[in-house]
């Protein structure tokens, strides 16, 4: 499966880099505007990797006021987006660290397999919205379990649909690197699945007095 996907329309370039422009000469309702534009991207990116509502939104606003600090040394070579993500992301993953180790892994590889089927809530009909909202939760519960830099790759290319170069690009790491982490992180998230999922099965069978198989 390629990793190639449509980038951001052109005319939402050039919209995001006029917008810049007006900021960096002055004007505080064009940053205004920039920020209406995606505020909703940058929190829906870091809920994804942080635990809470207040979390992601304390997280995006920090995100927002790092985006004004630096308005003057964007380079308009790149998309408003990717710079927003990366600034997101990054704080994201100190956030994460902060509250607990990272996790390592010696192995090493740059397979790409096929994607995870992860939720995410939306364009739901409402007879769905209640089995999506479990998966959902059950699917944080397993990237929460993954250590920060496996977290923000599968949720720029499995959920945000970013390709894997504008990816390497956010996180500041290469290509290749990006497809490991993937091909890591989608074993390790698809083994934390399958634990969740036995231990819910031997709960059930135990309430219904089912003597389980495993050890």
């Amino acid at each position: 499966m390629t990793d190639d996907r449509n980038p951001p329309p052109a005319e939402d370039r050039e919209i995001d880099h006029a917008l810049i422009r007006r900021c960096q000469a002055g004007d505080e309702e064009a940053f205004a505007d920039l920020v209406h534009r995606h505020e909703r991207r940058a929190w829906r990116v870091a809920r994804q990797m942080v635990p809470s509502d207040e979390d992601a939104q304390d997280l995006a606003q920090e995100a927002f006021l790092r985006v004004f600090r630096s308005l003057d040394r964007f380079d308009f070579k790149h998309d408003f987006t990717t710079w927003l993500y990366r600034i997101v992301t990054n704080l994201c993953i100190d956030h994460l660290r902060k509250r607990r180790p990272a996790i390592s892994t010696a192995a090493v590889g740059d397979e790409d397999e096929g994607e995870l089927d992860l939720a995410d809530g939306r364009d739901l009909l409402p007879s769905d919205r209640l089995e999506s909202e479990e998966t959902a939760a059950e699917v944080r519960a397993c990237l929460d379990a993954l250590a920060p830099h496996f977290q923000s790759v599968l949720v720029l290319r499995e959920l945000e649909g970013l390709p894997c170069t504008e990816i390497a690009e956010i996180v500041g790491a290469t290509h290749v690197t990006v497809r490991w982490r993937l091909h890591r992180g989608r074993k390790l998230f698809q083994e934390e699945w399958e634990r969740r999922r036995r231990i819910a099965e031997a709960g059930v069978a135990t309430k219904r007095g089912i003597p389980s198989n495993d050890p």
